[in-house]
């Protein structure tokens, strides 16, 4: 299977390959400002908007006259620029609500930029156009033997960094695990109905009180100031460092579960809705739950898994795993354990959600949403005619998970006894 792929490691420049990458992030920031600019005008006078092709063209042609610094950096930063700035348009019109695109601003950073063309990449250095050979901090991460369409370079907390985009051949190999209930939450990063947990690092309360002092001295500088600028710089490092923390975590997480779980239920969360919540907005932010979901989609397809959502209203915190039973009221969240009153089950309320979710894979009996076992062969892969569907033993509770892809999967986390 041909996949795209980005590779992203740190540059570690020197100071003069640093004043060229920030000419170059300067040349594209204008670049996109001035197209936007272009468009708005046409626009404004009825016109019909000018395509990257047409604005590229307009800029080569006062490139000599009117512009000549542009000749200090690559041609492919403003052109790809203007690509960037088409797609914005061409995404505001899919997407009403999302809005037209604005200006860029320096006080937001350096920004970034991409370049095309040929791009060899060695272990410890990689060369770009008009930037010549720039050294990596990590050593070896960077694939060798593919095909490098482009490389995009991104600033940070005063930091480089590259991403380079291949296209490369992988053979994903069936996952010999079973399958799997993932249950995310904020005390708990994820709960597995094995009972597996991933601790939350909480990455952005790691570093909040040292944030709240630093913002609070960065108020008493004076604009302009190379204090004030010194106080921005360790704001921004300790952002990057939560990022960095709360990232290590995930993919950690979604990696174990894409490579060993033959599949893998999640609940299909509308996290947009969650962050309206007024004491819990911070904390779900901070979980990154919709991260989770994008990560275990991709990773999935590239390691042979398969992930299978949830209906969004499926009661999985209300719902008994061991009888079916459903609580009427909602679970507090000081509610650390989950008592059914039918059968007097008393199970930590993480592993009673996951294990809810497994019952969506393996259950052949409608759910409280009308829904049953054939949420599964819709969400994954197509049913050929003919194969094997999820079939349901002794009410379900020994049900095995079959497709056209994956074969007959061993079923985790469900008490054989019952």
């Amino acid at each position: 299977m041909r996949i795209f792929r980005a590779y992203r490691t740190e540059l570690d420049p020197t100071p003069a390959q640093k004043v060229l990458l920030l000419r170059h992030a300067g040349a594209a920031r204008w670049a996109y400002n001035w197209g936007l600019e272009q468009s708005r005008t046409a626009l404004a006078a009825g016109l019909p908007r000018p395509s990257a092709i047409d604005l590229h063209r307009r800029l080569n042609a006062l490139k000599r006259t009117v512009y000549p610094w542009l000749y200090e950096v690559s041609k492919c930063a403003p052109q790809e620029a203007l690509r960037d700035l088409d797609q914005a348009f061409r995404k505001a019109l899919r997407e009403p609500g999302r809005g037209q695109p604005r200006f860029k601003s320096r006080r937001r950073g350096p920004g970034g930029f991409r370049l095309s063309g040929p791009i060899p990449v060695q272990p410890r250095h990689i060369r770009l156009p008009r930037l010549g050979r720039l050294r990596l901090k990590e050593v070896g991460y960077l694939p060798l033997n593919v095909h490098v369409l482009s490389a995009t370079v991104s600033s940070r907390a005063n930091r480089w960094f590259v991403s380079v985009r291949v296209e490369e051949d992988i053979h994903p190999s069936r996952p010999s695990g079973d399958v799997v209930g993932l249950d995310v939450g904020i005390l708990v990063l994820g709960t597995t109905s094995e009972g597996t947990r991933y601790e939350n690092p909480r990455a952005l309360e790691r570093v909040e009180l040292r944030l709240t002092r630093l913002h609070r001295a960065l108020a008493r500088t004076a604009p302009g100031s190379c204090r004030r600028r010194r106080l921005g710089d360790r704001i921004r490092r300790l952002h990057l460092h939560a990022v960095n923390v709360r990232s290590d975590a995930i993919h950690k997480m979604t990696t174990q579960l894409t490579r060993t779980k033959a599949a893998i239920v999640v609940e299909d969360l509308k996290v947009s809705w969650m962050v309206k919540h007024p004491t819990l907005r911070k904390a779900l932010l901070d979980a990154a739950f919709g991260e989770i979901r994008c990560r275990l989609e991709y990773k999935s397809a590239w390691y042979g898994s398969q992930l299978i959502k949830a209906p969004r209203f499926f009661p999985s915190s209300r719902r008994c795993s061991r009888c079916g039973a459903v609580r009427e009221d909602r679970l507090k969240l000081v509610e650390r354990l989950f008592r059914c009153d039918a059968c007097g089950e008393v199970l930590d309320r993480d592993i009673n959600a996951a294990r809810n979710l497994l019952h969506v894979a393996v259950s052949s009996t409608e759910t409280e949403n009308g829904l049953s076992s054939g949420l599964l062969r819709e969400a994954a892969v197509k049913q050929e005619p003919g194969m094997p569907r999820a079939s349901a033993e002794n009410g379900g509770t020994t049900s095995r998970l079959a497709s056209a892809d994956m074969g007959t999967l061993p079923i985790a986390g469900i008490d054989r006894e019952e």
